[in-house]
């Protein structure tokens, strides 16, 4: 059943966000709102509750008190995701701890990383700093490992390091207090590596699930990020995933996604209706290939705006089973849209610089296999590679 309003809502523990972003989380609302076929009530303001019911697009995972507060009792009440502790919406929910004496925050569930064990990247999630360093020594046997703060996104807050020397000299660059909160993870390093997306979004009684490769950007300061990902996406969700033709390197993916998502029934508690999966797949120090799921995002992310541009595709053609669309970022003066494409920023971002954010439509199928690509298709998946 379709809410009275929907609403963008920034959370309590929600980070620091771009000018860009909050412009592009109000488009998703958009078009959620369209999709649903309700008002778009912009920012939800607590001071004047709206009457009817009310469907949120948070900007950050909600914590539990925090969604029970602002009523939302399922994933039918918000594009996002619920969870019952603050670590467990980030990337420290992925990784065992060092022992069974390790420094843990209150909730921490031992079942969820023994779980995943086996569809992650070697790593260790820790509390303190002496964790570290063992984790680190570890992890060095199997070649050089990365180190990242679980709060960071896009690529930021990383370091590789390739000798013990190394690891301590980062590992001294962070603040013990805030380890202590938030954790700090651990894991075996990749060369030449893909990241693939795999997710599985639900909108009233219509889910899609997708399967994707992201794309890389150099930013205004000339460093790589995240530059948007171009998605193939299926009506229904992992079963029709699981039945598109796809190379067996995705496919591996997307089993390794899907059971990590089954896994988070080891934190009882979570409501989601957003589900995206990193995974990695790439060499590691001693040569072997290895694919693992590097996080999950359970709120509106960089993909969404190509996510609901396919579910809005499939809510106007019944027949449509398969329709692949992208979103792309990209930095710099004078960069423009292909001219079918939506724009959702343009313009010269005060902390990030000019940019310009888009999504479009490649390709539509239907029922019979039938269809086409666009203009752009080839040249997008060209710049999909790594």
């Amino acid at each position: 059943m379709s809410a009275g309003a929907v609403v963008v809502y920034f959370s309590r523990l929600g980070g620091f966000m771009y000018t860009h972003e909050t412009v592009v989380l109000s488009a998703v609302a958009e078009a959620i709102a369209e999709i649903k076929h309700c008002e778009f009530a912009a920012r939800f303001d607590d001071a004047e509750r709206h009457a009817g019911s009310v469907f949120f697009v948070p900007d950050d995972t909600l914590i539990a008190d925090e969604a029970a507060y602002l009523g939302i009792r399922g994933p039918n009440d918000l594009y996002g995701g619920v969870v019952p502790y603050p670590f467990a919406k980030t990337k420290a929910i992925t990784h065992q701890l060092v022992d069974a004496c390790a420094d843990r925050p209150e909730g921490w569930s031992s079942a969820f990383p023994e779980k995943v064990k086996d569809v992650v990247l070697p790593g260790y999630t820790v509390f303190d700093l002496d964790d570290a360093r063992v984790a680190a020594r570890r992890l060095l046997d199997l070649g050089p490992i990365r180190i990242k703060e679980p709060l960071a996104a896009g690529g930021k807050g990383q370091a590789v390091a390739a000798t013990i020397e190394q690891a301590k000299t980062l590992l001294e660059t962070f603040d013990a207090v805030e380890i202590a909160v938030n954790g700090l993870v651990l894991e075996s390093n990749l060369r030449d590596v893909t990241t693939v997306s795999i997710g599985q979004i639900t909108i009233d009684d219509m889910t899609i699930a997708y399967h994707g490769k992201q794309r890389v950007a150099i930013n205004n300061e000339g460093s790589p990020t995240y530059g948007g990902s171009n998605l193939v996406c299926v009506r229904g969700g992992w079963k029709a995933l699981a039945e598109l033709p796809m190379p067996s390197a995705v496919r591996l993916a997307a089993a390794q996604a899907k059971f990590y998502d089954a896994a988070t029934s080891k934190y009882p508690g979570f409501t989601v209706s957003r589900r995206n999966y990193d995974v990695a797949q790439g060499f590691d120090g001693q040569g072997r290939l290895r694919s693992g799921v590097l996080e999950a995002s359970w709120r509106s992310g960089g993909a969404s705006t190509a996510e609901l541009a396919a579910m809005k595709q499939f809510a106007q053609d019944p027949a449509l089973q398969v329709v692949e669309a992208c979103s792309v970022k990209r930095f710099g003066r004078g960069q423009q849209a292909p001219r079918k494409a939506v724009i959702q920023y343009q313009g010269d971002d005060p902390e990030d610089g000019p940019i310009i954010r888009y999504t479009m439509i490649t390709r539509k199928l239907g029922r019979n296999g039938s269809g086409r690509r666009t203009q752009h298709a080839a040249s997008l998946e060209t710049a999909s590679r790594f």
